[in-house]
C-alpha cells in the first residue's frame, strides 16, 4: 500500500514542535510543505527568530549549517544533505591560499577584509569571521561591500567571482579574479575567488538576443550570479526575492525572460514569463529532496531517532556566527 506522503507530512507537522524550511529553488511539492520559504537572507533571519526547537531544512548543506551557527541550540535536520557545487569550490585551504596570494603581492593580512557569499561552508565562514569579515547574500551584497569599504581595506570576495564582479561594477569599483589573467590586488578594490554557480552560467548573450528578437520590448531579468556580460545586457539584476518583486510589479501583459533557477521561474507569473535558456536551468542538488525524504526526516523526530542532523563544532560556530551576525546587523 503506497503512502500519501503529503498527508502524513501534514499530520507530523501538526504533532511535532518542528518548523519546515524551504528555499525557493526546491521542487514544487516540497516547497508547498514548508512553513518558512524564501531566499538565503530571509531564511537566515526567520530561522533565527523561530521558536520551535526542531528545524527541518529543505535546501543545500550550507543553509542548514547557517541555521545551526546562528541558533546552535536548535536541532537542525535536512531531508537530504545536498551540497551546493559553488560551496564545494572553496574550503579552508583554498581560502588560505587566496589570502596568501594577496599577501605575497604586497597586501598585509591586516589590510584584507574578507566577505563570503552565504553559499559557502561553515568552515570558510569561520575563517572569514576570525579575520573580522562578514557574510553576504545576493540581496544585501551591495550594502555589505559598501560597509566593508569604510574600513579602507581591500575586499577579498569568496567564492562567487560573478557576484563579486557584478557588485563591484555596480559601485564603479575595480575588481579582478585570482587565477584569471593578471590579478594585481594593489590595483583592484575587490579581489574575487574564482568560483561560480554552474546553473547561472547556462545563460548566454545568444539567449538574450533570441528573446529580444522574438518578443520586441521584452524585459530581461537575471540573478547576479550570472556572468557580468549577462548582467550588463539585462534590464534588471537582483536576488531571488528581488526578482520575484520585479516580476510581480510588471504589467501582466509585459513579457519577461528570467535568468535564474527553473523551479522558481516556473512558479512565477504565468503567461508572459519565460526561462532565459534553451536548456532547463535546474539545480541538481536543490532538486534532490523529495516528499518521501521530508516524511522520513519528520518521522525520525517522532521516533526519537533523528537522521541527517547538522553538527558544527564549537570553534566554527563561534567565528562563523560572528561573520553572520555582522551581516544581520547591517540593515
Amino acid at each position: 500500500m503506497s503512502i500519501d506522503y503529503k498527508a502524513e507530512i501534514i499530520k507530523l507537522k501538526e504533532k511535532l514542535p518542528v518548523t519546515v524550511v524551504g528555499h525557493y529553488y526546491q521542487r514544487d511539492e516540497v516547497f508547498e510543505m514548508a512553513d518558512i520559504t524564501g531566499d538565503s537572507l530571509e531564511l537566515a533571519r526567520r530561522c533565527k527568530a523561530d521558536t520551535n526547537p526542531w528545524v527541518v531544512f529543505c535546501g543545500v548543506g550550507f543553509m542548514g549549517q547557517s541555521v545551526k551557527v546562528i541558533a546552535p541550540e536548535k536541532r537542525v535536520l535536512m531531508p537530504k544533505v545536498a551540497c551546493c557545487a559553488m560551496a564545494r569550490m572553496i574550503d579552508g585551504s583554498y581560502y588560505d591560499d587566496s589570502v596568501n596570494y594577496m599577501v605575497e603581492r604586497g597586501i598585509p593580512k591586516e589590510n584584507i577584509l574578507p566577505i563570503t557569499y552565504i553559499n559557502s561552508d561553515a568552515s570558510v565562514k569561520a575563517k572569514v569571521g576570525e579575520m573580522g569579515g562578514m557574510v553576504c547574500t545576493s540581496s544585501n551584497a551591495y550594502k555589505i561591500i559598501e560597509k566593508g569599504l569604510e574600513s579602507g581595506k581591500k575586499i577579498l570576495f569568496v567564492p562567487d567571482r560573478c557576484l563579486g564582479q557584478n557588485f563591484a561594477n555596480s559601485m564603479s569599483l575595480k575588481s579582478c579574479v585570482i587565477g584569471e589573467g593578471e590579478c594585481d590586488p594593489k590595483e583592484a578594490d575587490v579581489i574575487c575567488f574564482n568560483g561560480f554557480c554552474s546553473v547561472h552560467q547556462l545563460f548566454t548573450l545568444d539567449d538574450i538576443e533570441f528573446y529580444r528578437n522574438r518578443y520586441p520590448g521584452i524585459k530581461i531579468a537575471v540573478h547576479p550570479e550570472c556572468d557580468p556580460a549577462i548582467v550588463d545586457a539585462a534590464d534588471f539584476a537582483g536576488s531571488t526575492s528581488q526578482l520575484i518583486k520585479y516580476v510581480n510589479d510588471l504589467d501582466p501583459e509585459q513579457k519577461v525572460a528570467i535568468g535564474t533557477e527553473y523551479n522558481l521561474v516556473n512558479r512565477m507569473r504565468q503567461g508572459n514569463t519565460y526561462v532565459l535558456s534553451s536548456t532547463k536551468p535546474e539545480c541538481p542538488t536543490m532538486n534532490e529532496t523529495t516528499l518521501e525524504d521530508l516524511y522520513l526526516t519528520l518521522k525520525s523526530i517522532e521516533d526519537e531517532q533523528p537522521i541527517n542532523e547538522i553538527v558544527v563544532d564549537e570553534h566554527t560556530v563561534k567565528y562563523a556566527n560572528l561573520a553572520l551576525e555582522r551581516m544581520l546587523a547591517i540593515k
